[in-house]
């Protein structure tokens, strides 16, 4: 059974930037798209990156050229280096294992804060 775990969540500072970690188990990662989604309280969860097993990378607009989505193979891990974070970028961040059309397997979620 696939599990995500993320991580790396906090409060940070405008500007500043983290690093978030989804940490995959009970499957093969090479061949799963990693995605992460964000969510605030009473809106829809929403599409930030994803990259596929073959390293096509995808980002939403408001977060292209700040965010970049990476996996590393070998370690079982999809990484959203977020950099000059804004006080709009606060949410909780979920990660999801996606292998074909189903919905996936979601994680717990991190949240990260950006203060002013």
């Amino acid at each position: 059974q696939v599990h995500v775990v993320e991580s790396g969540g906090g409060l940070v500072q405008s500007g500043g930037s983290l690093r978030l970690s989804c940490l995959f188990s009970g499957s093969e990662f090479a061949k799963y798209t990693m995605a992460w989604y964000r969510q605030t309280p009473g809106a829809q969860r929403t599409f930030v990156a994803s990259v596929t097993p073959g390293n096509i990378l995808l980002h939403e607009t408001s977060v292209k050229g700040r965010f970049t989505i990476s996996r590393d193979n070998t370690n079982n891990t999809a990484y959203l280096q977020m950099d000059d974070l804004k006080p709009e970028d606060t949410a909780k961040y979920y990660c999801n294992a996606r292998d074909g059309p189903d919905t996936g397997t979601w994680g717990q979620g991190t949240q990260v804060t950006v203060s002013p």
